[in-house]
């Protein structure tokens, strides 16, 4: 008779084993959240969830993800290490390049007045309104009749 193993928690596996100390910051947009960890030695190996970068995002995500490491010139002397979940794929993305530009500024302070300028430090809070009792959507009431 063969033996079934369940597994009960998704595991994340990371491609590369990055060594070292680490800077740990968390990034969040909508409901997606990102732990990212920034090492400070490295050759610019970005993983997310296991997978490589560009195997993760689509092209348009991987940008907007890596926006903050190409503002600072920071794409090829460092190594990333990214956990992200919730949300879909473009508020992952800018989760991540929340949490990179948190880490880089507590790698280097003297990156935060570019980076504010940017309007990549300021976490973008807005997230999905609730729905209302007696409506169809948040805000949607039903069509009115007059007779």
């Amino acid at each position: 008779m063969t033996e079934v193993k369940k597994t009960t928690k998704k595991e994340v596996v990371e491609v590369a084993k990055f060594k070292g100390r680490y800077i740990e910051e968390i990034g969040k947009r909508k409901s997606a959240a990102a732990r990212v960890r920034l090492y400070k030695t490295g050759e610019g190996v970005l993983i997310v969830n296991g997978k490589k970068l560009e195997e993760y995002f689509n092209a348009t995500c991987a940008n907007l993800a890596l926006t903050s490491l190409k503002l600072t010139s920071h794409t090829k002397d460092i190594d990333l290490s990214i956990i992200v979940n919730g949300g879909g794929l473009h508020g992952q993305a800018e989760a991540v390049r929340h949490g990179i530009s948190k880490a880089l500024v507590t790698l280097d302070k003297n990156l935060r007045p570019s980076l504010k300028a940017k309007g990549m430090m300021t976490r973008d809070s807005r997230i999905k309104e609730r729905k209302k009792p007696g409506l169809k959507k948040a805000r949607k009431a039903p069509q009115w009749a007059k007779r």
